[in-house]
């Protein structure tokens, strides 16, 4: 049994075969997919995914850093903070920075990634970061708002493993995707001494799609391809794999 923890199975990527694919994940035994938010345009199209798949869908609320920007934050923040109050979250995501695409926004995506965090902790959820070229800023933050509430996912892990401890200290699990199959993806090499109980899997499908489907479109099912990397790295079974990172993302997640 497997979870995906980070997947945009809404995304227009999947609009020609979204329950094919989404079927060919739950023959390979992905029993639940956490689905990330963007911004409020995609709402609607995460709703409906929870809807037609009720056990198996989990609704993320949050503002993705590179669409942080000055004429739309407010009425975008606004738009997190009524979707936590109407509806259950299972998590504030995916929030934090992103300087690969500009640096411009910089403090403002500072401020809506505490703001965001805040919230979380408010509700009692765990948040989900995605961080790009922007390791120091994120910690920043994450040191500003440390406390027993704060926890997590730090989303696509691709840090280096003094970045790995200090994401520990901060009570976050790493989401391990396709990154560690690539062959310059780096974190394999030092991932083995990182224990398992501080990880968990994700695609993030429909990007980042683990070898030997690198360059095509990423997809749910391909979440066994980054858990036989984990197999080999950890010299385990591959359903140990699936035992222990599922019990992982059970307890962050709050899943039964």
């Amino acid at each position: 049994m497997f979870i995906d923890t980070h997947t945009h199975l809404y995304s227009e990527s999947f609009n020609e075969d979204r329950d094919a694919m989404i079927a060919r994940a739950q023959q390979k035994s992905i029993t639940h997919f956490m689905l990330p938010a963007i911004d409020s345009t995609y709402t609607s199209k995460m709703w409906d995914l929870k809807k037609k798949y009720p056990e198996a869908m989990h609704v993320m609320a949050g503002l993705h850093p590179t669409h942080v920007k000055p004429e739309s934050l407010k009425g975008e923040l606004e738009h997190v903070a009524q979707q936590l109050a109407s509806k259950k979250h299972c998590a504030v995501g995916e929030i934090g920075i992103d300087l690969y695409w500009d640096q411009s926004t910089k403090e403002i995506q500072q401020e809506a990634f505490a703001k965001q965090i805040q919230w979380a902790k408010e509700y009692d959820l765990p948040i989900v970061i995605h961080c790009r070229d922007a390791f120091k800023e994120v910690f920043e933050v994450l040191k500003n708002e440390n406390n027993d509430r704060l926890r997590g996912i730090f989303h696509c892990f691709t840090g280096t493993e003094e970045d790995a401890l200090q994401a520990l200290d901060f009570n976050l699990k790493l989401g391990i995707g396709g990154v560690a199959t690539f062959k310059n993806g780096k974190i394999d090499q030092f991932l083995k001494k990182i224990d398992l109980n501080h990880i968990v899997l994700e695609t993030d499908a429909p990007y980042l799609a683990p070898t030997p489907y690198r360059g095509k479109r990423n997809e749910s099912s391909y979440l066994i391809e980054i858990a036989q990397k984990l197999s080999d790295i950890y010299s385990i079974s591959l359903s140990e794999i699936g035992e222990i990172t599922t019990k992982n993302a059970k307890n962050i997640f709050n899943l039964d």
